[in-house]
């Protein structure tokens, strides 16, 4: 069975109660731990992890060296999974002299000790590889009453990084970390092992969707960079013959232009003082510049005469370009401006582009300054200064643009927009995914919906962890 389909035959996020599970849930309990209530079925238990605790320790220190033993960083543990690539190394003598409990493993909970908003991720040790952890690393083991992957769960949870963080942790924002003495303290809901293993088995499968539809966005990612690379180089046609630049090949049909010949207007934007009370005229600033796209998130508003009006309204099919920013990355991006109802201006730090249609499309021109290949040619214009880097219309209109036909331009597009609505319809389904498990977790760590009569096969990575 594929975990989509196991995601699907047992959460249906559709249905219009909400209830992904069984809603036959027992009344909860209340079960107090000093301060704190914990709201269980009839049949559940809570404890303190201290009570079922078998070791809990941060790791040790270590002078890294540039290899031997692999040794487990915060860098290495994130909600999404491991990432081993960010193992730094401990000399293998050293390590020799390290006690037994500071290498994990299988199926140990480990945890980030240290850092408003890294301290509290937490992952299960998937094997037996001999890795150290560091300091800023805690390993929690348990008894067989606690799945691990249950309890990685419950951390994860609203609740479960709620109590971490109220119960057990010491220091001042942003240099906080975990109480080991305060850990013991902390409670866990003790459902029967069997539905542990049930709850952590659907959220396990909900995750692996997740993680496979991240892995098919960057796969289309790198798809896009290839078809981008390609049609700026050889184009869409069949093209026999092609010329070399300085800023790389393009078919012989092409025309090599500069962009002060393409363009009916250039201008800065308002430098007028924007506000937040809707005085004035809607502004696009730099934040409203979003992969490609103006979005109208968070808009300023800035008085203008009407004269300033004129010059500065936006119409359909206007670019605009990021001129100056601390990053470099930043500078160049741009977008094109859809018609808007009510009339939209812009920002100082961006410079408006009107081209002239006849010869070139909007779009195709928002592709190549935002492709590697536009990018390439914009940075021998971008200067730096007083720790800003800054692009000038003069330097834009010295660029050199390959011109296809335009029918050609409209190709480009078009494949360009094929690969990024893939991206698109993908990461909405990531979106959906981490939704619904942000509800399952909700639902089922809490025991407001139960799996315990619910016929749900337990993954083996679940099952062999305990």
């Amino acid at each position: 069975m594929s975990e989509q389909a196991n995601v699907n035959e047992h959460v249906d996020e559709e249905n219009e109660h909400g209830q992904p599970i069984d809603e036959d849930s027992d009344e909860l309990d209340q079960e107090d731990f000093g301060p704190f209530t914990l709201s269980t079925p009839g049949d559940w238990t809570a404890k303190r992890l201290g009570d079922i605790k078998r070791l809990i320790t941060r790791g040790k220190q270590p002078t890294y060296a540039d290899e031997g033993v692999p040794v487990i960083n915060q860098e290495c543990i994130y909600w999404d999974g491991w990432h081993f690539e960010n193992l730094r190394y401990l000399d293998q003598d050293v390590a020799e002299d390290w006690k037994d409990k500071y290498f994990p493993q299988k199926g140990d909970v480990i945890l980030n000790s240290t850092g408003q908003g890294t301290l509290g991720r937490a992952q299960v040790y998937p094997d037996g590889e001999r890795r150290a952890i560091d300091s800023h690393v805690t390993l929690l083991r348990t008894d067989d009453k606690l799945s691990p992957h249950f309890h990685r769960y419950f951390l994860e949870s609203h609740l479960g990084q709620a109590l971490l963080y109220s119960m057990c942790v010491n220091g001042s924002t942003g240099q906080i970390e975990l109480s080991k003495t305060r850990l013991d303290l902390l409670p866990v809901p003790l459902p029967p092992l069997e539905e542990q293993r049930k709850i952590a088995s659907v959220l396990y499968t909900v995750d692996r969707a997740i993680q496979k539809t991240d892995e098919i966005i960057e796969q289309l990612n790198c798809v896009k960079t290839g078809v981008v690379q390609t049609v700026f180089r050889r184009g869409t046609k069949s093209h026999d013959t092609f010329q070399t630049t300085g800023s790389g090949e393009y078919p012989d049909q092409w025309n090599l232009v500069k962009f002060e010949n393409l363009i009916e207007d250039t201008r800065y934007g308002t430098d007028n003082k924007s506000n937040t009370d809707k005085d004035g005229y809607p502004t696009f600033r730099i934040p409203n510049i979003v992969e490609k796209r103006i979005t109208t998130d968070d808009l300023k508003h800035t008085p203008l005469t009407h004269d300033e009006l004129e010059r500065l309204r936006l119409k359909e099919g206007d670019i605009l370009v990021i001129r100056t920013n601390g990053n470099p990355n930043y500078v160049g991006r741009c977008a094109t401006f859809s018609n808007k109802e009510e009339p939209f201006v812009f920002a100082s730090y961006l410079i408006r582009l009107r081209v002239d249609e006849s010869r070139v499309r909007p779009a195709f021109i928002r592709e190549f300054l935002n492709s590697q290949r536009g990018r390439s040619e914009m940075s021998g214009w971008v200067r730096s200064s007083a720790g800003n880097y800054n692009l000038s219309v003069g330097a834009i209109e010295r660029f050199n643009v390959p011109v296809p036909p335009l029918d050609e331009q409209d190709k480009i597009v078009e494949r360009i927009n094929d690969v990024e609505r893939s991206i698109r319809v993908n990461e909405r389904d990531r979106d959906r995914l981490q939704r619904l498990k942000q509800g399952l977790m909700q639902d089922l760590l809490s025991g407001e919906v139960r799996t315990h009569d619910t016929d749900i096969e337990i993954v083996d990575e679940v099952l062999q962890h305990g």
